[in-house]
């Protein structure tokens, strides 16, 4: 019997970090929709279905944790894990305080990512 692959959106403006985490993700039974973009992603139809995200927090427009308010400001409440390269303790607790599955520091290990979907898609 085949297992349904679990839809996860990536939004991250670095295209090597993307292609490495579709890698991943499609090795362990994931279906990864990248975006770029937050803005790319708000015009897409892909927030349309609950689905767990992996939303960088600084990006080149809009940032994911903005990105977060307006998602849950329009009514979806998909569960979103967020990551980021710049850690600090205002980040932290903002990313927090918009409602995340998970926090993870870049470079992160792909078992804390794994762990991370694991918790959000239950």
């Amino acid at each position: 019997m085949a297992t349904e692959r679990r839809d996860v959106i990536i939004v991250d403006d670095d295209p090597g970090l993307l292609n490495s985490l579709v890698r991943l993700l499609a090795v362990h039974g994931f279906n990864p929709r990248t975006f770029s973009s937050a803005e790319a992603l708000l015009d897409s139809d892909a927030t349309a279905t609950a689905t767990p995200m992996l939303v960088d927090i600084h990006l080149g427009g809009i940032s994911g944790i903005e990105l977060r308010r307006r998602l849950l400001a329009s009514g979806s409440d998909c569960p979103v894990i967020f990551m980021t390269a710049i850690d600090d303790d205002a980040t932290r607790r903002e990313a927090i305080n918009a409602g995340c599955v998970a926090y993870l520091k870049k470079p992160f290990a792909p078992h804390l990512l794994l762990d991370a979907l694991g918790r959000a898609v239950t």
